[in-house]
C-alpha cells in the first residue's frame, strides 16, 4: 500500500469533519483533485470526500455534529459541509445505472472500486484515507507522475456516457499533460466531436476558460486542432500559432496570462460579435473580449511615446499590455517590445487637472460644448506628457471657447 501524507491531512477543520462523518469506523476518504494534486506536490484549494453512507445518513451525522450542511446535489449523492468559511463536498459512493451523454442516473454503493470506475481519467480516480493510505485501482498514480492522460476504461464508451469528457481531456492535458495524447485517442475524439453540440454553452465556456488558463496550453491545443473539436465549439479559431506567440510574449515580458486575452489571440481581428452570446459569456467577459478585438487602441512596435501615452490614458495599463501581446500574437515581431512593456508597467494615471465646472466658468455653456472642450484639454494634457499646469490647460481651453480670448468668464 502506497502512503501519501500531504500537510492538509493535519488540518484541524478537516479532521473534525472526518470525525463527524464517522471516521475511522466508517471508510471515509478524500477523492479526486485534492489527492491527485497532493501526489504531484501541488497545493489544494478544494477538498472532496467520499463516503459509503447514503446522503440521509451523511446529513444526519453532520447535523448531529452541528456542522451546516447544504443538499447541493442530493439526486447524485452530494451534500456540502460548510464550516469556518470552507465548503467541502461530500458524495456517497455510487455507480451509473444509465447515462445519456449529459446526465447520469446513479445508484448508491459501498464499493470504492465501483465508484472510482465512474471517474473520467485514471489520475482522477485516486482516493486517500485520513491516515494517508492511497488507493489506486487503475494505476492513476503512475499516469499522474508522468503526465499521461488515460481514460478509466474504454475511451469511446466513456465519451458517449458524458460528452463533455472530450473537452475535459484537452483541459487536463493542458494542466497536467507531459506526454502527448496518443493519436488513437485524438482520433476517437474526432469521431465523436459532434456529440459536443449537446453540451450547454455554459459548460463549453467553463472548459475553454480552464483550458486557456493553464500555464501553457499550446501542446494540448495542437491535439485539439487535430481532433477538429474547435470546428464544433469554436469555429472562429484560426489556429495554434497565434496562441503560441502570445504565450511566448507573456513569458518574455512578464505579463500574467488571462484566458480572455488568449481567446482573443485565437480569433480573427475582424470582430467577435456572435461569440459572446453563443458561449454565454458574462457581461464583463464579453465587454473585455470586445475591447481586446476592437480596432483601437492600436498598439505597434516603436509607436511614438505620445501615442502610447494617449492609449494608456484612454484605455488603461492592463488593456494596453493585453493589446501589446495580441499585437505579437497576430503576426508582429516578438522581439524588441521590452522597453515598451517596461514603460507600460510603470505607467500610472494622472487625472486631468481641470473639470467641467472649470470649463463652464470660462463662459462655455453647459452641454455638448463642455465635453468637446474637455476633449481638447485632454489632448493637450496628453501631448504635454502630462506636465501641463492647470493654468496652461485653462488658457488653452479658453482660446478654443466661442469667442476665444474674449474674456467672457
Amino acid at each position: 500500500m502506497t502512503t501519501l501524507r500531504p500537510p492538509w491531512l493535519e488540518d484541524a477543520g478537516l479532521k473534525t469533519l472526518l470525525g463527524a462523518l464517522g471516521a475511522p469506523t466508517i471508510d471515509v476518504r478524500f477523492v479526486g483533485g485534492c489527492v491527485r494534486d497532493a501526489l504531484l506536490g501541488r497545493s489544494a484549494a478544494d477538498f472532496d470526500i467520499g463516503t459509503p453512507e447514503v446522503p440521509d445518513k451523511v446529513i444526519a451525522r453532520l447535523e448531529a455534529a452541528r456542522i451546516t450542511v447544504v443538499p447541493t446535489g442530493i439526486a447524485h449523492g452530494t451534500v456540502t459541509a460548510v464550516m469556518e468559511g470552507r465548503n467541502v463536498e461530500i458524495t456517497s459512493l455510487r455507480r451509473d445505472v444509465a447515462t445519456d451523454g449529459r446526465h447520469a442516473t446513479v445508484a448508491f454503493t459501498t464499493d470504492w472500486k465501483q465508484d472510482a470506475a465512474r471517474r473520467d481519467f485514471t489520475m482522477n480516480a485516486l482516493s486517500l484515507t485520513p491516515t494517508g493510505d492511497l488507493f489506486d485501482y487503475f494505476k492513476g498514480a503512475s499516469d499522474a507522475r508522468v503526465g499521461r492522460l488515460r481514460f478509466v476504461g474504454d475511451p469511446a464508451t466513456r465519451i458517449r456516457e458524458d460528452h463533455l469528457r472530450i473537452l475535459r481531456l484537452f483541459r487536463f492535458q493542458a494542466c497536467y499533460g507531459q506526454k502527448s495524447i496518443s493519436p488513437a485517442l485524438v482520433e476517437i475524439c474526432k469521431q465523436h466531436r459532434e456529440l459536443l453540440r449537446s453540451v450547454s454553452a455554459e459548460r463549453v465556456k467553463q472548459e475553454l476558460a480552464k483550458f486557456l488558463s493553464a500555464p501553457n496550453p499550446v501542446l494540448a491545443m495542437s491535439a485539439m486542432l487535430a481532433s477538429d473539436v474547435f470546428g464544433v465549439v469554436l469555429p472562429e479559431c484560426i489556429g495554434e500559432q497565434n496562441l503560441l506567440k502570445l504565450v511566448m510574449a507573456e513569458h518574455a515580458y512578464g505579463i500574467p496570462p488571462r484566458w480572455t486575452v488568449r481567446l482573443a489571440a485565437m480569433l480573427p481581428e475582424s470582430g467577435v460579435a456572435p461569440l459572446g452570446e453563443r458561449l454565454k459569456l458574462s457581461n464583463a467577459e464579453n465587454t473585455e473580449l470586445v475591447q481586446l478585438t476592437a480596432p483601437n487602441p492600436r498598439i505597434w512596435l516603436g509607436m511614438p511615446r505620445v501615442a502610447l501615452d494617449a492609449a494608456l490614458y484612454q484605455s488603461g495599463r492592463d488593456l494596453v499590455l493585453s493589446r501589446m501581446v495580441l499585437a505579437v500574437a497576430h503576426g508582429r515581431q516578438l522581439g524588441g517590445w521590452a522597453p515598451m512593456a517596461s514603460t507600460v508597467r510603470q505607467w500610472s494615471a494622472k487625472p486631468l487637472p481641470i473639470s467641467g465646472d472649470d470649463v463652464v466658468a470660462l463662459g462655455i455653456a453647459p452641454g455638448p460644448a463642455v465635453g468637446a472642450a474637455l476633449k481638447k484639454a485632454e489632448s493637450a494634457w496628453i501631448g504635454s506628457g502630462f506636465t501641463a499646469s492647470r493654468d496652461q490647460l485653462l488658457a488653452a481651453t479658453k482660446e478654443t471657447a466661442p469667442g476665444g480670448g474674449s474674456g467672457a468668464v
